[in-house]
Formats: structure tokens, C-alpha cells, sequence
């Protein structure tokens, strides 16, 4: 949660300068150094070698799963390249309630009375989020710049984190971390080049917001999936992690200076205790 919340507050402020992609690829190549690091650290200390995943099927999902988040990245940066972080996170963050209505529905997993309203609390938030009322007899929809790219997203991340706790369950959660990641990198790497993106040029002044970016990145990644190595709760694992927008937003708030109408403040707090609830419920 915490990984993860710091890493969109950070990314916000790049891709403000830098641009989505740019962003995406540097972002991740420091993340990339920050696995290796912990890798060394690990065999330093424990004197236990980085484990190497055996077999073309695990090294195929892994290049799934690394080139399916890169997508998910893409569609997050470009979306705040056009609007609000403190707006469009916890929309994205909402891909927690579409994990447990996937697991409602087609898991046949039985919730608890405090998941049902949690799930209604979060899709009525993302709606309200979209509602400005000018006056008592007036109600215009007002699409928020980047909900688009923050549904498809969610969409997808919620798709992802129902695969991947199957994938990763039982293995090694620094070695399938980290060679995700890695696999990720290389996706955004072959979209700079396909897009035709310098990575020249970049801010030195930059380097060390972009290297936070990476740092909370591997620390969300090796914690979710070190806890759907531990345990079989998938849903607490997943929806605690989807809070991310408490941080996110509490930051974007402070630091960035964004402002929201009074509806829109609402459905931010609507959104955020719907996250909470559901990982509780």
C-alpha cells in the first residue's frame, strides 16, 4: 500500500515534466537496480543465490505478467498526464473491488456483509466522482480528464492480480518479483522505441524523484507477492494493498496543490473508505 501509494505520488510529479513514457521506462529501470540490490543483499546475508525460475512455461508467464503491467503503467501515466492525481488514484485503487467481484461472482467466493457495501461504496464513489451538481435542479455529467485510461487500467490490474497469486503462489517471491519486473522493463523499453522516445535528455534534478518511483515500486511488488506466496487469502492480500490511495491522495493533496469541487471530495472519501472497508470485510 504504502509502495505503491509513495511511487503514483512521485510518478505524478514526473510525468508532469518528463512525459508518460519517458517517465514509465527511467521509473523502471531504477526499480530494476533496486531488485538487483535486494537480490545482493539477499545472498549476502542469507548466502542463498537469487532462485532461477526452470522451465519455458514459468519464464513465458513471467513475460506475460511483466508485458500485461507495463500496459497497466502506460494507461495509469498517460491518465495523469491529464488530470488530477488526488481524482483519478482512487479510481485506479478501485481495481481492489473489481478483484473481489471477480471473486464473487466467478470464484464463488462468500463475502461478508461489509464487502457487499464496501464494493457498492466504491463503483457509487467512481460515479459520484463524475456528477457535478451546479444548483439544487441541476445534475450535468462532467467525464474527469484520464477516467478512461483509469477504468481500463483498473480493469486490467484487477485481471492481473487474480493470475498472478496463482502464478507465484508457492515460489520464490524476490526471484518471480524480480524477473517480472525486469520482463516489464523490457516492455517499456520496446515501446520508447517503438514511439520513437530519447531517453536523452532527462533533468538531472529528476533522477532522484524517478529513482523513489522505482524504489516504492519493488517494495509494493516484493510485498504482494511475497504475501500470495505466504498465504491463500488472496482477497486480503490484494484489497489491502488497493489503499494505496490514501497516501496517494493525502500527498497529491498536500504537496501538488490540487484542488476538487465538494463533490468530487466526497467521492474521493466515498472511494478511499470503500477500499478500507473492503479489506476489512
Amino acid at each position: 500500500m504504502l509502495g505503491w501509494g509513495f511511487a503514483d505520488f512521485f510518478a505524478k510529479k514526473t510525468v508532469d515534466r518528463l512525459g508518460d513514457i519517458k517517465s514509465l521506462v527511467w521509473a523502471h529501470l531504477f526499480g530494476v537496480s533496486i531488485f538487483i540490490l535486494a537480490a545482493l543483499f539477499q545472498y549476502a546475508v542469507t548466502g542463498h543465490p537469487i532462485s532461477i525460475p526452470h522451465g519455458l512455461k514459468l519464464w513465458v508467464g513471467l513475460a506475460f505478467f511483466g508485458g500485461l503491467q507495463m500496459l497497466v503503467y502506460w494507461l495509469v501515466y498517460h491518465g495523469f498526464s491529464k488530470g488530477q492525481l488526488i481524482v483519478l488514484n482512487p479510481i485506479f485503487a478501485s481495481y481492489s473491488g473489481i478483484v473481489a467481484l471477480i471473486s464473487i461472482v466467478f470464484l464463488h467466493e462468500n463475502p461478508g456483509y461489509l464487502a457487499i457495501v464496501a464494493l457498492l461504496l466504491i463503483f457509487s464513489g467512481i460515479l459520484l466522482m463524475n456528477l457535478d451538481l451546479k444548483g439544487l435542479g441541476s445534475k450535468r455529467i462532467n467525464i474527469v480528464p484520464g477516467l478512461s485510461e483509469m477504468i481500463a487500467a483498473s480493469s486490467l490490474a484487477a485481471v492481473w492480480t487474480l493470475l498472478w497469486d496463482r502464478f507465484v503462489g508457492g515460489h520464490n517471491a524476490l526471484s518471480f518479483a524480480l524477473f517480472m519486473y525486469a520482463f516489464m522493463t523490457l516492455a517499456a523499453l520496446i515501446l520508447a522505441r517503438y514511439k520513437r522516445i530519447s531517453l536523452a535528455g532527462t533533468p538531472k534534478n529528476l533522477f532522484r524523484l524517478l529513482a523513489l518511483i522505482g524504489l516504492g515500486e519493488a517494495v509494493a511488488y516484493l510485498s504482494i507477492s511475497y504475501g500470495f506466496s505466504r498465504t491463500p487469502y488472496t482477497s486480503i492480500v490484494a484489497l489491502v494493498s488497493g489503499a494505496f490511495s490514501l497516501p496517494a491522495v493525502v500527498l497529491g493533496y498536500r504537496f501538488l496543490d490540487e484542488r476538487v469541487s465538494r463533490t468530487q471530495v466526497w467521492a474521493i472519501a466515498v472511494i478511499v473508505a470503500g477500499i478500507i472497508l473492503v479489506s476489512v470485510g
